[in-house]
């Protein structure tokens, strides 16, 4: 069953307005990631990925990623679009955070501007920012969207939006 969008309002977009399938697009919005007194994260050259339903999640480009924050972690996944997940920790002064990031080592050719760039997980994390605007981290264990007041739900990720 498809839910009834919220009303979108001035400067909104609607996550139902977003493509299936998923797609890529570069964007220049500041992204920041901030825990316990470290920015981890903090980019103007992210990628956003946009799929139906979805808030958008952003990877980063390792560039813009402190130096020495990120350790391999165990286990991945598959994404019917974008291929095989790898997963990363962030790590601060002793501090890990586990498996709070994702990426593509070898994504579709679809998706090839996120090769090697990282997306993280917002909920666990002091402060994930766009724009100046802290962010809601989308619901559930599995997805890893950032919502914004720019965004007009209702958004998959709760109880019951499993087969939206």
């Amino acid at each position: 069953m498809r839910p009834r969008p919220d009303p979108v309002g001035p400067g909104q977009e609607s996550v139902w307005t977003f493509p299936r399938p998923a797609i890529a697009e570069p964007i220049s919005a500041h992204v920041v990631i901030a825990h316990a007194g470290v920015i981890v994260v903090e980019t103007r050259a992210a990628v956003r990925t946009l799929e139906t339903s979805h808030p958008p999640s952003y990877y980063i480009p390792p560039s813009d990623i402190a130096p020495g924050r990120l350790r391999r972690a165990d286990g991945g996944s598959f994404c019917e679009w974008k291929g095989q997940a790898v997963y990363w920790d962030v790590v601060i002064d002793g501090l890990v955070l586990p498996r709070v990031g994702w990426s593509y080592p070898n994504p579709t050719a679809a998706f090839a501007a996120l090769r090697d760039h990282v997306a993280f997980y917002a909920g666990p994390f002091d402060r994930c920012s766009v724009d100046g605007e802290t962010v809601v981290p989308q619901a559930g264990a599995f997805y890893g969207g950032w919502i914004t007041s720019r965004l007009a739900g209702p958004f998959k990720g709760g109880p019951g939006t499993l087969g939206w």
